[in-house]
């Protein structure tokens, strides 16, 4: 996923927009080297190195990917969404948002 991913934050950047990224990799280290190889610019949290750390327990996640579109109050308005469905999912969030402001 790190590539579309990667396309999402630039499409995204200057927008009111933030991914974060949760690894359970076991070894803190070696995910360093791949969260710079792979140019992950984003905030990726350790999850304690275990798939069922703090932050999956916190968030009842029991498969990998989770992914949530939270908008800016908190609330979860999309789970599990992916590719295209994922961008329309954000698309339609900050649209929302930005007619809100007008």
């Amino acid at each position: 996923m790190y590539p579309h991913e990667r396309s999402l934050v630039k499409r995204l950047e200057g927008k009111p927009f933030a991914l974060i990224g949760v690894n359970s990799d076991s070894d803190k280290a070696a995910l360093k080297t791949v969260l710079a190889k792979e140019n992950i610019t984003w905030r990726s949290f350790w999850n304690g190195g275990d798939t069922r750390g703090p932050i999956s327990n916190a968030w009842s996640v029991n498969s990998w990917p989770t992914i949530y579109v939270i908008d800016q109050k908190g609330v979860i308005r999309d789970r599990d969404v992916r590719g295209a469905d994922l961008d329309r999912a954000v698309d339609a969030l900050l649209q929302e948002m930005e007619g809100k402001k007008s």
